[in-house]
């Protein structure tokens, strides 16, 4: 499969360049210009449409795999089909600002019943009391997986609030599910993943850690759905993988989605789809990044940006690897999955009350200056 990582790779790249180089032509409606907003972190406009890139990579890919394995072909070109809605609907917003979350949400519940409907993408197990009865009826396994898919496309852009966070987030997902695909024995699923992490580590080099590019909401559904989707599928298409196997491999972004709404809604009393500035990794840019508080300089917040991330990447990788590891064994994915949530709660509980671990501050001396790299 080195050819399908190679080849969406190096698109997804190439992609991602033209966009920056050509950005003074198209800036006026791709590039992010809001710099004041509640999860805005970048101190220049942004081209906001990686997204684009990544899809062109993954495109790429496909139709390597449709020419090397002819077998696959149907099931790839039905895939890529399912995920325009989700996309399109991003990228539009992305260039005009004036999607709605309801019809962004909508066009990715039609790419979730496109994919029920024409690929079979349907939850019939859940290993969580109460809903195995539901996903065990026809209409209930067909609403089920909508309801995830929807929500996992959401929960991949609520992380994407720094530089190369959702992006090696969903690498990293990506490729524990191509892992346990590969160990039950479906090429299909585990291409599929290996055709979208190619992509995705394009665009990442141009992201990270300057952040030349953004993902935009494109990328963020794009990558949501695909996770999701060929999770589903694996479930699907092999019984012997556990049902809380995709459920513990997604629980950063799902549970970061799951705790946002309870904390805008019961804790702060607002629409549960209204922006905030406390999500963890907001947290963390604002209370770890002490060197860089008050400082307007564009290398110093490109660098604490940078730094951000790859805490985030540690978090998700405490759910991935343990999934990777126990893919087949559904008591202890539950056992695993109920340490994660405990941790991630104690862990924002400490941040949000200033009892920031120690190990965790980076933190310049008083008589030092904050150390700077010049963006490119």
């Amino acid at each position: 499969m080195l050819p399908i990582l190679a080849l969406s790779f190096a698109l997804a790249a190439v992609v991602t360049l033209l966009i920056i180089r050509s950005s003074h032509l198209h800036g006026a409606l791709s590039a992010d210009h809001d710099l004041s907003g509640p999860q805005k972190f970048h101190s220049r406009p942004v081209p906001r449409v990686g997204g684009v890139a990544i899809f062109c990579g993954f495109s790429v890919g496909t139709a390597v795999l449709a020419w090397r394995y002819p077998a696959m072909r149907h099931l790839a070109a039905l895939l890529l089909l399912c995920s325009v809605p989700a996309f399109v609907s991003g990228v539009i917003e992305d260039l005009t600002k004036r999607v709605s979350p309801l019809r962004r949400m909508l066009a990715t519940l039609l790419a979730a019943a496109l994919g029920a409907w024409l690929l079979g993408a349907q939850i019939k197990e859940t290993a969580i009391p109460g809903l195995d009865f539901i996903a065990s009826t026809a209409v209930g396994g067909y609403l089920l997986a909508l309801l995830v898919v929807s929500g996992v496309s959401n929960s991949i852009n609520i992380i994407d609030g720094m530089n190369g966070l959702a992006s090696m987030c969903s690498a990293i997902m990506l490729a524990g599910l191509a892992y346990v695909a590969l160990q039950a024995g479906d090429q299909l699923v585990a291409a599929m993943a290996i055709a979208v992490i190619g992509a995705v580590l394009g665009f990442f080099m141009w992201n990270y850690p300057f952040g030349l590019i953004f993902l935009g909401d494109g990328g963020a559904y794009f990558l949501g759905f695909m996770l999701s989707e060929l999770a589903i599928l694996l479930l699907v298409r092999n019984p012997d993988v556990s049902p809380m196997f995709p459920l513990l491999l997604c629980a950063y972004p799902v549970w970061e989605t799951v705790f946002s709404m309870y904390r805008r809604k019961v804790v702060r009393g607002r629409p549960v789809g209204m922006p905030d500035g406390i999500h963890l990794h907001s947290l963390i840019y604002r209370r770890l990044m002490r060197w860089a508080l008050g400082s307007k300089d564009a290398a110093v917040l490109t660098r604490a940006n940078a730094l951000t991330a790859p805490y985030l990447w540690v978090l998700c990788s405490l759910s991935v690897v343990p999934a990777t590891i126990w893919w087949d064994d559904t008591v202890m994915l539950q056992i695993i999955l109920g340490l994660f949530v405990t941790g991630y709660v104690l862990l924002y509980w400490r941040i949000v009350r200033f009892r920031t671990p120690r190990w965790m501050v980076l933190n310049s001396r008083d008589d030092a200056q904050p150390p700077v790299s010049r963006a490119e």
